[in-house]
């Protein structure tokens, strides 16, 4: 049975940094390639990056230069760092086994290829 496990997260100041663990089960990154999403109170899912199978990582404009995709040599535990957060980063974080930008990873929540959610809030 394929799943995924987050943890980390939580409230922080604007400039601060956070840390998301994604504990895989079922299937290692060699598999799939990765994505996490954020969905923030009120407005659209984005995909924030990604990780390929071969490790390229890949960010949306909003994260880019402070957001950081990892994996760690198991390839079953992704790392989202999060660094300089702004208010704007306030949102829920989703891990997914998909990458798809346009539905909000839907083919991972119907599969479950995707976390559980984290909530992380900035606060100015």
């Amino acid at each position: 049975e394929v799943r995924l496990a987050q943890s980390g997260g939580g409230s922080v100041q604007a400039g601060g940094s956070l840390t998301l663990s994604c504990i895989a089960s079922g299937f290692t990154f060699d598999e799939r390639d990765m994505g996490w999403y954020r969905q923030p109170p009120g407005k659209k899912c984005e995909l924030i990056g990604s990780i390929s199978t071969d490790g390229r990582t890949s960010y949306g404009d909003s994260v880019k230069g402070r957001f950081t995709i990892s994996q760690d040599a198991s390839k079953t535990t992704m790392y989202l760092q999060m660094n300089n957060l702004k208010p704007e980063d306030t949102a829920v974080y989703y891990c997914a086994g998909d990458t798809n930008p346009d539905d909000c990873g839907r083919w991972a929540r119907d599969t479950g290829y995707w976390g559980q959610g984290t909530q992380v809030t900035v606060s100015s």
